[in-house]
């Protein structure tokens, strides 16, 4: 039965009782699904009219700013994602279809957007590290394993690691002109090391060839980065362990110790030797400078001696006799100043005068320093006091040997 049928009252679902002679004509009451269905229609009969042409005038004309709006907004909401900034540190590579159109710098930009245009960012400025040799460890930076044993000339085998540190130099052969860039470094060090360490012997790259290996690594490395266009720099190649197979390490650390103890004799032995040689080299140059001094003095001397010789002869001839006792005088002074003990004689007695000047220096240089003492005179000690002051008058008279010659050859 229909919920509307005439003449059932209580059947209207808004409330109507039908008494109206069955309700037929009133209306539902309206509710508020109705005014969103009514403003749904709006919406659709808006949009709706986007996609008709704009001159259309059976109600098309508000549909169709709406449209011109909505593709304004979206066309200026496109044009503003083609802009970019690029940080100092970066470069933006822009690619046009995937194609390589430019590189730009620091700041702010602008490129089609996409799908015409893109760019991508690399960082120029950030050090990047590659590690050769860590077997065990290798892959804690993203990095590949690589052998640590290489074959040297001298067909010995040594283990090294080194470390790489570079750049990126160019961004756009960086990202384009190789696939893989970073693996391509890696590959090119481990090959250069090789070839590098199976030029030289084990002992020159162990001990001091150790910065000629790396300095050549690293400039055989460039080169050939360079001639593949990978757009890598290596700043900074580094020796960080260079040491023979584990199993004659013992061998090699004696040799390397006995290699040590020659060292250090040899610069023992030189600092001795410069020690010494300035020491026998001044040594030699004080007993030439004393030989050239004694030279000089015996010559000047021997000089002295013949001009006073020559001076004396000339005396002699004006005054034999005088000239005569003054040598004379001299002569006997020169010899008895060498002497202690002077016997003096005289022509008209035969007695000999005995004159101990040691002893009488002696007592002449002792006496101040003795205390006077107080005798009492007897016969005997009186007797031995004339005596004495006799004698050491005696002495004092005759204590100036050259004053008594001198009166003796003149008398």
């Amino acid at each position: 039965m229909a919920w509307n049928e005439p003449g059932k009252s209580g059947q209207d679902p808004w409330g109507n009782s039908g008494n109206n002679g069955g309700g037929g004509d009133k209306k539902p009451p309206k509710k508020q699904n109705d005014d969103i269905d009514v403003l749904l229609k709006k919406a659709q009969s808006i949009f709706g009219g986007a996609s008709k042409k704009f001159g259309n005038n059976s109600g098309g004309g508000i549909g169709g700013i709406g449209g011109s709006v909505i593709v304004g907004v979206v066309g200026i909401v496109w044009l503003l994602s083609g802009i970019y900034i690029v940080d100092p540190a970066e470069r933006g590579v822009v690619t046009q279809f995937g194609a390589y159109v430019e590189e730009t710098k620091a700041g702010p930009h602008w490129h089609i957007p996409y799908p015409i245009e893109s760019v991508r960012i690399v960082n120029v400025d950030q050090i990047r590290t590659a590690e050769i040799g860590y077997r065990s460890d290798g892959n804690r930076n993203g990095s590949v394993p690589t052998e640590s044993l290489m074959l040297t000339k001298d067909e010995n085998i040594v283990d090294l690691k080194i470390a790489v540190q570079y750049q990126v130099a160019s961004a756009h052969q960086y990202l384009f002109d190789v696939s893989d860039p970073d693996l391509t470094l890696r590959a090119v060090i481990e090959s250069t090391l090789r070839e590098v360490v199976g030029q030289n012997t084990m002992d020159f790259v162990l001990t001091e060839g150790r910065n000629e290996v790396v300095s050549r690594v690293q400039s055989l490395s460039q080169e050939r980065l360079s001639a593949y266009k990978s757009g890598l720099i290596v700043t900074s190649v580094n020796l960080q362990d260079a040491q023979p197979p584990e199993q004659v390490q013992s061998a090699f650390a004696d040799v390397v110790k006995a290699r040590e103890d020659r060292e250090r004799v040899i610069n023992e032995a030189e600092t001795y030797s410069n020690d010494i040689l300035p020491k026998s080299r001044g040594l030699a140059a004080r007993e030439l400078e004393e030989a050239s001094a004694y030279h000089d003095r015996v010559i000047a001397q021997a000089t002295g001696e013949a001009s006073r010789f020559t001076s004396i002869v000339k005396e002699y001839k004006k005054a034999p006799e005088v000239t005569r006792n003054r040598l004379y005088i001299d002569a006997v002074s020169q010899v008895l100043s060498n002497t202690s003990k002077v016997f003096v004689g005289s022509d008209s007695s035969n007695n000999l005068l005995y004159l101990p000047l040691d002893k009488m220096i002696s007592q002449g240089s002792a006496a101040p320093t003795q205390a006077p003492q107080q005798v009492t005179p007897t016969p005997a000690t009186t007797s031995n006091k004339t005596n004495q002051n006799r004698n050491a008058n005696n002495s004092g008279q005759k204590t100036n040997i050259r004053d008594y010659l001198k009166n003796r050859e003149l008398r």
